[in-house]
């Protein structure tokens, strides 16, 4: 079972990519889990068309400690199995603390025992570098296996650094490693060939270019991954192309991160901070 955590800047579009690659793992026969890291809970919501899911904190709350597996996880597209954490109320407490809670109650309960054949497991993680949800799949072993959403933007590009910063701390002391970059593009100048730098900097690869296109909003307006709402769409075949990088990927890295000057350099060098 790999265990698969996706990373990125606050509104990069961590649970889209998630969703939308899990939707062409799922495609290709793989049993795939995914847990939603993020107090929104909506990790899994094109995966299950829509459906308001709840969050294994709101069930512990509601019911105790008397919970099954099949009260917190929910079947989505392809047999993908759904699981949101959930997090504390408004203005109370950490999300970091529901991650745990939630990961957890899941191996309690069984949910990655070997009968299940799982294939994959993959983390949406919060955006915020600082918070403790944010360490927790990394820190608690949950993790191996990091991807970063990114783009062209400055923010998103600083993000990414930091969160490699993170990945180096928790690499001396485990197994996480790298698997490479996913650019989202948001059509920044050169956005290609700059992200593809910032990977070869990092000392890791642009695992995939994903082309901005507005079927991807149409598909979330209809609840749906793109390759569940229009799987004959290019966009569809972008979302199978990184789910088989993925599956395919060997390299996996202890990133180099870059000193802010450089990075800030390399934004210039590629017309961005002219």
């Amino acid at each position: 079972m790999r265990k698969v955590a996706i990373y990125g800047k606050g509104g990069i579009g961590k649970s889209t990519t998630t969703q939308n690659t899990v939707a062409g793992l799922a495609e290709m026969g793989k049993n795939v889990m995914v847990v939603g890291c993020d107090p929104k809970a909506d990790s899994t919501r094109l995966l299950l068309g829509g459906l308001a899911q709840k969050t294994v904190l709101d069930t512990l709350r509601e019911e105790g400690e008397d919970v099954e597996l099949d009260d917190v996880i929910k079947e989505g597209y392809g047999g993908t199995r759904c699981v949101e954490s959930g997090g504390p109320e408004p203005g109370v407490g950490c999300a970091g603390r529901g991650i745990i809670t939630s990961v957890n109650l899941l191996e309690q309960l069984g949910a990655y025992e070997e009968d299940l054949k799982l294939d994959y497991v993959f983390y949406d993680v919060l955006g915020d570098v600082v918070c403790g949800g944010f360490a927790m799949p990394m820190r608690e072993g949950k993790a191996q296996e990091i991807y970063i959403v990114v783009s062209g933007e400055m923010m998103a590009m600083y993000a990414a650094n930091n969160i490699c910063k993170g990945i180096v701390k928790f690499a001396e002391a485990g197994e996480v490693r790298l698997g490479g970059l996913i650019c989202n593009s948001r059509k920044v100048d050169n956005e290609e060939a700059m992200i593809e730098e910032l990977a070869k900097r990092l000392g890791t690869q642009m695992i995939h270019f994903v082309p901005r296109d507005n079927m991807v909003q149409r598909a979330e307006i209809n609840r749906k991954t793109v390759i569940d709402y229009d799987p004959s769409h290019g966009q569809a075949d972008e979302y199978r192309a990184l789910a088989k990088k993925i599956d395919e990927n060997k390299m996996f890295v202890v990133p180099k991160p870059l000193e802010i000057e450089d990075l800030e350099k390399l934004l210039i060098d590629f017309g961005i901070l002219n």
